[in-house]
C-alpha cells in the first residue's frame, strides 16, 4: 500500500513540473485523436454534445459539455493569465520598462506577422481563422523548453513568460472583439457593473479572497448570457484582482499571531492565525497558488481531450493535407512566430529601446521564438469559435502539425545555438566570484568550516538572515561546521538608505566591529539616517572621530561598488541572495530548506577534502 501511494505521489510530482505538463497535454491530445478514429468515435461525439444545466428559479444555464469545457472551465485559464499580467505588472518583468520592452515589442511582432502570413495563404478562403495563429500555450510552450532548452534557463524562461502575456492578452481580446455576435444589453450591464465591484474591492484593499470569486462568478453568467466570449471576463477578472509584494509587517503580525496559537492551540486562535497569514499575502499570489495546480493537471487537459479529437477518416486528413487552412495555420504559427518573435527581439534591441536578460544569448531567443509557435490551447479554443466542419478540421490539424514542428525547430535552435555559440545555459551566472577570502571578506564562525554560506544583503532588506533569524538557525543546527560570509548589495531603487549603512558597517569594520554593527543595523531597520548611524557607532565604542573620518573615505564607497560588483557577476540580482560552497541558491531560503541543502553539500565537501 505504501509503496503504491508512495509511486502516485511521484507520478503526481512529475506532472506538476513544466516538462511533465506538457507530456500530459501530449498524451490526452493523443488520447482524444486515437478515440476519434476508434470505433467507438461516436461516444466521444456524444460524450461532448451531451448536455447538463444549473437553474435557479427561471434562471437557467443549458449548454454542452463541450460548451462547458469552453466557455467555463477554460474561464478559469484565462483568469489565471489575468493573475499572472496583473502580478508581472505590479512587482514582476513588467514593472520595469527597461525588462520588458524587448519581450514586448518581439510579443506584438509576433502576433501581428503570424496573422498576415496566414491571411496571405489562407486569406481568400477562410479569412477569419487569422486570430488561430496569434497566440502561444504558455504550458505546453514552457514543458517544451523544460525539455529540449539549455539546462539552466530561467532568465529565457522570466523572457518567454512576458512574451506570452502580451501574446495572450492580444489573443483574448481579439476573441471578445472579432468573435463576438449578438451582445444582449442587459447582461453585459451586469457584468460591466461586477468589473466595477472588483475595481472597488481592490482600492478597499480587501484582503479576502471570497468577496473577489463571488463577483467573478456573477461577472462570467453575465458574460455569457450577453453574447461575449467569458475568455474576455476571465483575463479582465484577473487583471483587477491586486498583486502586491509581501510586507514585513504583515509577515511579523503573523509570526506573533502564531506565537499565541503555539501558547494556547485553540480553534479561535488558529482561525486567527489562518486570517493573519492570508493577509500577509495578496489575494493575487493566493489564488495564483491554488489555481495553478489544477489549470495544468485538470482543466487544461480536459479542454485537450474535448477539443484534439479530430475524426481523420473518410478523406478529412487527405482533404486537410491539401486545404490553404492547414497550411496557413501551420506557416503562420512555425515560421510566423519563429521569424515575427526573433525579428521582432533583435529590433527592438538594435533600436535601443532595451536589452536581452543577463545571460540570454540571441539563440536562445531564436529557440524560444520557435517553441512559441505551439498554439494549441488558444488556437483550438479560436478555432471552435471561428469554424466548424471541414474547416474547423482543417484548421485543427494545422495546428498539431504546426506543434509538431515548433518543437523540432525548437530542439535544432537550441542545439545549434550550443554547439556553435556556445550558449550552453540562458541563466544568470551561478558560481560565487570572486571566492571568498578571509583576509578581505567579512567571516563569522570558523575559517576552515566544513559548509560556507555567503549572503549578499543591504541593511533595509526585510527578509535577509539576520533580519529573519535564519543564520541564528544555521549556526545552532551545525555547530562550528559553518561559517558565514556577508557582501553589500544595496538596492538604491528601494532601499534608499542601504547605501549609506553598508558604509557605515564597512567604518566599523576598520575598528573590527564590523559584526557588532551589522546587528544593530539590523535591528533597527527602520532607522538609517546618519544621525542614527552615527548614534549607533557611539553605542558600539567606536571611536567617533575615526569613524567621522572613515566614512567619509571614497575607499569604503568603493569596496561597497565592488560588492556590487561581484554580486552581478555571481548572478545575485535582489537581497537576499544566498550561495552555499560557492554555488547561487534557488529556491526558498527559510532555515529548514537550507539546512536541508548544506546537509546534501557536506558529505560531498568532505570527500573533496580526504
Amino acid at each position: 500500500m505504501a509503496r503504491g501511494a508512495g509511486w502516485a505521489q511521484a507520478v503526481i510530482d512529475r506532472l506538476r513540473t513544466e516538462s511533465g505538463s506538457a507530456l500530459l497535454l501530449v498524451a490526452v491530445s493523443l488520447v482524444a485523436l486515437a478515440w476519434a478514429n476508434s470505433p467507438w468515435s461516436q461516444a466521444y461525439v456524444d460524450l461532448w454534445h451531451t448536455h447538463a444545466a444549473v437553474t435557479i428559479g427561471d434562471f437557467a444555464i443549458d449548454l454542452s459539455l463541450h460548451h462547458w469545457v469552453n466557455d467555463g472551465l477554460m474561464v478559469i485559464f484565462f483568469f489565471l493569465i489575468g493573475l499572472e499580467v496583473r502580478e508581472e505588472l505590479a512587482v514582476g518583468s513588467l514593472r520595469q520598462r527597461s525588462r520588458a520592452l524587448v519581450p514586448l515589442v518581439a510579443g506584438l511582432v509576433g502576433v501581428a506577422l503570424p496573422a498576415i502570413i496566414y491571411l496571405a495563404i489562407a486569406g481568400r478562403e477562410a479569412p477569419a481563422g487569422w486570430g488561430v495563429v496569434i497566440g502561444t500555450d504558455t504550458a505546453f510552450l514552457l514543458g517544451a523548453l523544460a525539455l529540449v532548452g539549455p539546462r539552466m534557463s530561467s532568465q529565457l524562461r522570466v523572457f518567454l513568460l512576458t512574451l506570452t502575456v502580451v501574446d495572450d492578452f492580444l489573443a483574448v481580446a481579439i476573441i471578445g472583439v472579432f468573435y463576438t455576435d449578438d451582445v444582449q444589453l442587459m447582461p453585459l450591464g451586469i457584468a460591466l457593473a461586477a468589473l466595477v465591484i472588483l475595481y472597488l474591492l481592490g482600492k478597499a484593499r480587501q484582503w479576502r479572497s471570497s468577496p473577489y470569486v463571488a463577483v467573478i462568478v456573477v461577472l462570467w453568467a453575465a458574460t455569457l448570457l450577453s453574447g461575449i466570449h467569458p475568455s474576455l471576463a476571465g483575463m479582465a477578472a484577473g487583471l483587477l484582482v491586486p498583486a502586491a509584494a509581501t510586507e514585513r509587517s504583515d509577515v511579523l503580525a503573523a509570526k506573533y499571531l502564531f506565537r499565541d496559537y503555539w501558547q494556547s492551540p485553540d480553534a479561535g486562535v488558529a482561525r486567527l492565525v489562518q486570517r493573519g497569514l492570508a493577509r500577509s499575502i495578496s489575494v493575487n499570489q493566493r489564488l495564483h497558488e491554488v489555481l495553478r495546480g489544477p489549470v495544468s493537471l485538470v482543466i487544461v487537459p480536459i479542454f485537450a481531450l474535448a477539443n484534439a479529437g479530430v475524426d481523420l477518416r473518410g478523406g478529412v486528413l487527405g482533404e486537410a493535407l491539401t486545404s490553404p487552412v492547414t497550411w496557413g495555420v501551420v506557416a503562420g504559427l512555425t515560421l510566423g512566430k519563429f521569424l515575427g518573435i526573433g525579428l521582432g527581439a533583435w529590433g527592438a534591441v538594435r533600436a535601443g529601446l532595451g536589452r536581452l536578460p543577463d545571460g540570454v544569448g540571441p539563440g536562445s531567443v531564436a529557440g524560444g521564438a520557435a517553441l512559441s509557435g505551439i498554439g494549441f490551447t488558444m488556437s483550438l479554443l479560436i478555432i471552435s469559435l471561428a469554424f466548424d466542419g471541414p474547416t474547423a478540421d482543417a484548421a485543427t490539424v494545422g495546428v498539431l502539425i504546426a506543434l509538431v514542428l515548433s518543437w523540432a525547430l525548437g530542439w535544432l535552435t537550441f542545439r545549434v545555438a550550443r554547439t556553435r555559440l556556445g550558449e550552453t545555459e540562458a541563466d544568470l551566472p551561478s558560481t560565487l566570484e570572486p571566492e571568498v577570502d578571509p583576509d578581505r571578506d567579512h567571516v563569522r564562525g570558523p575559517e576552515d568550516a566544513v559548509l560556507t554560506v555567503v549572503e549578499y544583503l543591504d541593511f533595509e532588506c526585510p527578509f535577509c538572515a539576520r533580519a529573519t533569524g535564519m543564520w541564528t538557525d544555521l549556526k545552532q543546527h551545525f555547530d562550528g561546521r559553518i561559517r558565514y560570509v556577508v557582501r553589500h548589495l544595496p538596492l538604491d531603487d528601494v532601499h534608499p538608505h542601504a547605501r549609506g549603512a553598508a558604509i557605515a558597517a564597512e567604518a566599523a569594520a576598520r575598528q573590527d566591529r564590523f559584526w557588532e554593527m551589522h546587528d544593530v543595523l539590523f535591528a533597527n531597520q527602520s532607522a538609517l539616517e546618519a544621525a542614527d548611524l552615527r548614534r549607533y557607532a557611539e553605542q558600539i565604542g567606536l571611536d567617533l572621530d575615526r569613524y567621522d573620518e572613515d566614512i567619509l573615505d571614497e575607499a569604503l564607497a568603493k569596496r561597497v561598488r565592488k560588492h556590487a560588483q561581484s554580486a552581478h557577476e555571481s548572478g545575485a540580482r535582489g537581497t537576499p541572495t544566498f550561495f552555499l560552497n560557492g554555488t547561487r541558491h534557488r529556491g526558498p531560503h527559510d532555515a529548514r530548506t537550507m539546512i536541508a541543502a548544506l546537509e546534501a553539500w557536506e558529505p560531498t565537501v568532505e570527500r573533496r577534502r580526504s
